[in-house]
C-alpha cells in the first residue's frame, strides 16, 4: 500500500475528496484487518463507524514519521470497535492478550500467520452438530485425509459407493447450512 498520508493535511483541513482518495486507497486493507471479526460482529457497520471516527479525529491527528500513520489509527479503531461489539454482545470470551499481540502485529506491518480461529471453532461446532451417517461419512472421508478412494471408504462403513456419496453430499449441505447460520460467507471464505 502506497504512503496514504500524503492526503493527511488536506483531510485536517476538511477537505473531503482528499478523505475520498485516502478511502478508495485504505478501505479494502482496513476491511481485511477486521475479517476474523467477521463471524460474530458486523463488519460492515464497524467498518462505517471507523471510517466516520477517523474523518472527526484526523484534524487532531500528528503523523509520526511512518507511513501510513492514519491508516493505522483507522485500523486500531476498527478493532476496538470490533472487541467492543463482541464484548456488547457477550457472544464470546476474547482473549485480550491474543488481539493486542494481533494488533502491535498489525502495526508492525506482520500479518498474523495461520487460520481464522474464530472460523475454525464455528466449523468445528457445526461439525459436532452432524448426526447419522451423514456425520460417520464425513469423518470417515477426513480421516482418510485423501489417501483412500471413497469405495474402500464405503466399504469400511458398510455402505455402496452410492449411498456414501449421497451422505456425504448431505454432510456438506448440513454444514453450509449451519455455517450460513453463523453468518459465514461460504463464497468468501473459499475464495
Amino acid at each position: 500500500m502506497l504512503d496514504l498520508d500524503v492526503h493527511l493535511q488536506a483531510i485536517a483541513e476538511g477537505d473531503a475528496a482528499a478523505f475520498g482518495r485516502w478511502l478508495a486507497g485504505a478501505e479494502p486493507s482496513l476491511r481485511e484487518s477486521m475479517r476474523s471479526f467477521a463471524v460474530r460482529v458486523d463488519v460492515e457497520a464497524v467498518l462505517q463507524e471507523a471510517l466516520l471516527r477517523v474523518w472527526q479525529v484526523a484534524p487532531r491527528h500528528a503523523a509520526d514519521g511512518r507511513p501510513n500513520s492514519l491508516f493505522r489509527v483507522g485500523v486500531r479503531i476498527a478493532r476496538n470497535l470490533c472487541v467492543d461489539e463482541l464484548r456488547r454482545a457477550r457472544v464470546a470470551p476474547v482473549d485480550e492478550e491474543a488481539l493486542e499481540r494481533a494488533l502491535a502485529a498489525e502495526e508492525a506491518g506482520v500479518m498474523p500467520a495461520g487460520p481464522d480461529p474464530l472460523l475454525r471453532r464455528v466449523i468445528e461446532a457445526c461439525r459436532e452438530k452432524l448426526r447419522g451417517k451423514p456425520a460417520e461419512v464425513l469423518e470417515a472421508r477426513l480421516a482418510a485425509g485423501g489417501a483412500e478412494p471413497d469405495e474402500v471408504l464405503a466399504e469400511r462403513l458398510g455402505m455402496r459407493a452410492n449411498t456414501f456419496l449421497q451422505n456425504f453430499t448431505r454432510a456438506r449441505k448440513l454444514l453450509a447450512e449451519c455455517l450460513e447460520r453463523h453468518n459465514v460467507d461460504l463464497g468468501a471464505e473459499l475464495s
